[in-house]
């Protein structure tokens, strides 16, 4: 099947749901406008589905290859590459005094949904390439911003991150990778990375990385860590390359998907790095370009089971298999496309809601990291609370739904979609790592109860819950959309108790708010999209009242009807299992598994 890039659902939240046209007075937004948005997406749409989707299956099929250091990408993409340069996309959110376009980081968070869905491997280069940016940006030096985020921005240049190490993944403090001071002011930069997303390609002239590394002296765990920029080749005064520093691709990974990016093992031997920011404080530093990373993986996950669930949708009205419950549907075929059957709609709505629920939150969340930026201490403060409280859940909870979504579209392609001659293979097992890097799921759960619920004070969450009391307030009462704003104040309720239940047990026994974690951020994850698709539906019964007879707005309501009444009451499992606590865990010996 043919990728389609959902336009008019992002279109909707955009302008319909957030109404974007509100914020002209937000930094970014200026010369932002509905209409300049949907010709952007339009545009987008078309180089996702005609450029990056084709190259899908061939980057499954082909990987990528090694050769003495080197390595070429599968056939076709660093053409397509360099055509997504040339278009100027890379650029889309990147500052305009380093040649970016300055537009917010709702756009691309937009795009971005694209070219995931069409290929997650594929959207990973540009994907690095702009985190590297990103963490520059924000903690590189005058001299080296000048140097390298010109051509990071426009995507000349490749960027990566360097952390994981074979004794060290979460546990960054065990990191061995040392940097020794040069006469000149920069180090020299000797050890192994492992796991390392686009190290190593032929799409550029250049690759920049950023390594965590330990100075000679420097403290014990993670105090004593710094951030290094670690060019491939050496830049000259000039902005030419010049000789080849000290770093290569000792070899490839080989995995259960995602075949077409690069996932390198990269040794480094006294290659020239220069500190970024302040000695032993590179965690901090890296943390712009996790975060960063965290989101687009949260994203990444959602994006496959977007265009898994499109893969499912056509297939179901495509293949005939038995006859409707109710009586023949295609009484002149041999027998009634399979979409008739109930419990393929169970699956197909199900996906359905978690996508269209998913983009949304994505939309939200991205408008936050704008707001961010607000000259109203206010709002830029509650947002940034809420990038700091949301970024683990989104990542988590949208990763886990994705590969969800990806499962279930492989089930309504039935034996078809365990072979190869269907998408549903791939995007199965494209879909497993994103549960995974950037900081497994379970981690993502232990950060949000441990670090960003507690933080100033709880602050984060007590602003969460009035906003969601406060729109609850305004909308509650009868009419169509009552369902949606019982089940967002329930969602909300539930949330609020376990918030509480960990408050009073997290304490006493650090092991209750661990054993607690994952069905926490689960319960979160349900309240967020319950207020998404609160917001959806209210927008959508607007545009029905306001005489819109497009069909757009009742599927959009009768979708989110499925996942108030069919999924959201999961939020009242993950509270029972919440409370058990952590004895049912923790009581087994080791020895006994």
């Amino acid at each position: 099947m043919a990728y389609k890039a959902p336009v008019r659902d992002l279109t909707f939240v955009l302008n319909e749901v957030l109404e974007i046209d509100r914020y002209s007075n937000q930094p970014g937004f200026s010369e932002l406008s509905s209409e300049l948005v949907g010709q952007i997406l339009e545009e987008g749409a078309k180089f996702a589905e005609e450029v990056i989707a084709p190259l899908n299956r061939t980057g499954d099929l082909e990987g990528c290859k090694w050769d003495d250091g080197k390595v070429t990408g599968p056939t076709g993409w660093k053409e397509a590459y360099q055509q997504m340069v040339e278009a100027g996309w890379p650029s889309l959110t990147c500052d305009p005094e380093f040649g970016g376009q300055g537009l917010p980081t709702i756009v691309g968070m937009a795009f971005g949904q694209f070219t995931a869905a069409a290929s997650p491997a594929f959207s990973m280069y540009p994907g690095l390439t702009h985190g590297c940016y990103e963490g520059l940006h924000a903690n590189g030096s005058d001299e080296q911003k000048a140097m390298y985020l010109p051509k990071l921005a426009s995507g000349e240049w490749g960027g990566t991150m360097n952390l994981t190490e074979p004794q060290c993944g979460t546990d960054l403090g065990l990191i061995r990778t040392k940097a020794v001071p040069n006469a000149d002011g920069s180090y020299s930069i000797t050890g192994q990375k492992i796991w390392i997303s686009s190290g190593e390609h032929d799409f550029t002239d250049n690759i920049i990385h950023l390594v965590l590394a330990r100075i000679e002296g420097a403290p014990a765990g993670i105090k004593g860590i710094s951030l290094f920029v670690v060019p491939k080749f050496l830049v000259n005064e000039d902005g030419s390359l010049g000789e080849r520093n000290g770093v290569q691709c000792a070899g490839l990974e080989h995995k259960m998907g995602i075949h077409g990016n690069a996932t390198c093992v990269m040794s480094y031997e006294g290659a020239k790095g220069w500190l970024v920011g302040t000695e032993n404080k590179g965690m901090a530093a890296m943390f712009v370009m996790m975060n960063e990373a965290r989101l687009g993986t949260g994203l990444q996950g959602l994006a496959i089971g977007t265009a898994a669930y499109q893969a499912a949708a056509e297939f179901a009205k495509d293949r005939l298999q038995g006859r409707s419950l109710t009586g023949p549907k295609n009484p002149d075929g041999p027998a009634d496309p399979i979409v008739v059957h109930p419990d393929v709609r169970r699956m197909l709505l199900e996906a359905k809601a978690i996508v269209e629920g998913g983009q949304a939150f994505i939309l939200w969340t991205a408008l936050q990291a704008d707001l961010q930026r607000s000259e109203d201490e206010a709002v830029s403060t509650k947002a940034r609370d809420y990038m700091g409280l949301i970024t683990p859940v989104l990542k988590a909870y949208l990763t886990d739904r994705g590969f969800h979504a990806a499962s279930l579209a492989m089930q309504v392609h039935g034996g078809s979609g365990y072979t190869e001659h269907f998408p549903a293979s791939q995007y199965l097992r494209d879909a497993r790592i994103t549960m995974i890097y950037e900081g497994a799921n379970g981690i993502q759960a232990l950060d949000l109860v441990g670090r960003k619920l507690p933080a100033n004070g709880g602050r984060a969450i007590m602003t969460w819950f009035g906003e969601i009391d406060a729109f609850v307030a305004e909308h509650g009462g009868e009419g169509p959309q009552k369902p949606f704003i019982d089940g967002l104040a329930d969602a909300k309720k539930k949330l609020q108790e376990a918030t509480m239940w960990l408050m009073q047990n997290g304490m006493q026994n650090p092991d209750n708010a661990g054993a607690a974690s994952t069905d926490y951020l689960h319960i979160f994850g349900l309240t967020a999209l319950a207020y998404m698709w609160a917001q959806m539906a209210l927008a959508a019964q607007k545009a029905i009242d306001g005489g819109s007879d497009d069909p757009f707005y009742a599927h959009k309501i009768a979708t989110g009807r499925y996942f108030v009444e069919r999924m959201l009451p999961d939020a009242g499992a993950h509270l029972a299992k919440l409370k058990t606590g952590a004895d049912v865990l923790m009581t087994l010996p080791a020895e006994a598994f």
